[in-house]
């Protein structure tokens, strides 16, 4: 059977054909070169998905200041920020720096970070002895304590021991409220730690304890 070809044509607003659901479902659109978009677009590097490295360290910014200075012209507005990093076992780095914006503080202050990391032993999820440590006005005491305790601290030491490998201790911030003072006093606090076996009394153990002086006067007679 013929087809009737006196059906009329449906043109849409702009002066174009309409198309058919069942020929729009099956078309491709094409570029000027007659390739498909889809090829197109895959070749595309800014849709490649790249390998994405996981962070090496995990940064936290504890605090940004708006600081100001006098000059000639006036007064002169610039960001501080205090910014401590970790791997979240035994490297803590805590960094301060000034910048124009707070971006660019930052990432001075996370530079610093990782260029003043150091390292200290734990023993098992908390800290290997009690400490107390004072940086100029911040006094900070720092516990072990028993599994399942948690961190029970304020909010620096919280952020600070939270990117390490101590998941139980017990301190308190008996000085100033400073944050950059307390951040620095719990660096100074994890660097003081010192192993179980390097301690005086584990040492002693092993050895024989000296004679008394009784002991020695009953094997002169």
């Amino acid at each position: 059977m013929a087809e009737n070809t006196n059906q009329p044509k449906v043109i849409n607003k702009a002066g174009t054909l309409k198309m058919s659901d069942e020929t729009a479902a099956t078309r491709k659109q094409k570029d000027i070169g007659g390739r498909p978009f889809d090829r197109r677009n895959n070749r595309r590097r800014d849709r490649v998905k790249a390998d994405v490295a996981p962070k090496e360290y995990d940064e936290v910014t504890i605090n940004i200041d708006r600081v100001s200075r006098t000059v000639k012209g006036g007064r002169r507005m610039r960001f501080k920020a205090l910014v401590a990093i970790g791997n979240h076992k035994n490297k803590i780095g805590v960094g301060v720096a000034k910048g124009g914006d707070v971006t660019a503080a930052v990432q001075k202050a996370t530079a610093k970070a990782k260029k003043n990391m150091i390292e200290f032993p734990l023993d098992g999820e908390t800290i290997c002895h009690e400490v107390e440590t004072k940086v100029t006005g911040a006094d900070v005491l720092l516990k072990p304590a028993a599994p399942g305790t948690g961190i029970i601290a304020g909010g620096v030491v919280r952020s600070i021991i939270g990117l390490t490998g101590v998941k139980n201790l017990i301190s308190k911030s008996l000085g100033s409220t400073n944050k950059v003072n307390i951040a620095y006093a719990v660096v100074e606090g994890l660097k003081a730690q010192v192993p179980r076996k390097d301690w005086e009394t584990t040492k002693l153990k092993g050895e024989k304890k000296p004679a008394t002086k009784k002991a020695t006067k009953k094997e002169a007679k």
